[in-house]
């Protein structure tokens, strides 16, 4: 669906928000078999990412991702500035006709998608992570940990991940868990047909999360993830 349907906002032919409607939703989720596994991996197209968030005593929250692109971007600096070029171009076609066609002005495809929530009991979430296509699958495992099942923030993002195709960094489309599930959920999983590929406790490939939450008081709380090298800090 996301590479059959995401281009620059001005050439799309679908609305992003009808993703959104509970009956395209419900549709959706109705194919869903917890005993057997989707075919997989969906036909695709062929280290340079950080997250950060913020939010202020007044409440002004930020979620904001950098990315240049592969290790070293472009592979251009400016001359004047030392800054190296992204490379996000690489994401278009030269196929004429292609969604995501290179055309003057156009807006390239991309896997960047910082996160913020506001909750009904007043919290503010600010959240992400970098890891490619694995960044929403690790985004929907944060806030469902913390939000829907009231872990606390740093349990949510230290707890094992899984991630299903591929990341940065690597080719295979396996779906990937980590060395801390259960045995019994991995063979579960293995029974209803996931070419299951088990990694290490702490993998890197799971992305380097982190989230800032402030609540109706003003309160905030942080956490960093154990796979990296960021951290949490108020000051």
């Amino acid at each position: 669906m996301r590479d059959r349907e995401i281009a620059d906002p001005a050439v799309m032919s679908s609305d992003p928000a009808g993703f959104l409607d509970a009956g395209w939703l419900d549709n959706a989720t109705s194919a869903i078999d917890p005993q057997t596994a989707l075919a997989w991996p969906q036909h695709t197209s062929n280290g340079d990412t950080i997250w950060m968030g913020a939010i202020d005593g007044a409440g002004c929250a930020v979620s904001f991702i950098q990315s240049i692109y592969w290790e070293f971007g472009a592979g251009v600096v400016l001359e004047d500035t030392g800054i190296l070029w992204q490379n996000r171009g690489a994401s278009f076609s030269l196929a004429p006709g292609a969604r995501n066609a290179l055309a003057p002005g156009r807006l390239p495809f991309h896997t960047l998608n910082p996160a913020l929530a506001r909750l009904g009991d007043g919290r503010v979430m600010v959240y992400g992570t970098m890891g490619g296509d694995g960044q929403p699958q690790t985004q929907a495992q944060i806030y469902s940990r913390h939000v829907m099942f009231g872990q606390r923030l740093q349990t949510a993002i230290t707890a094992p991940r899984w991630l299903l195709g591929r990341t940065w960094g690597d080719h295979s489309t396996t779906l990937k868990l980590e060395s801390r599930f259960d045995t019994k959920l991995v063979e579960q999983l293995a029974a209803a047909g996931h070419n299951v590929e088990m990694l290490g406790p702490f993998d890197d490939q799971m992305g380097h999360a982190g989230a800032i939450v402030r609540d109706a008081r003003g309160v905030l709380s942080g956490a960093g993830d154990p796979r990296s090298d960021g951290g949490a800090h108020g000051f």
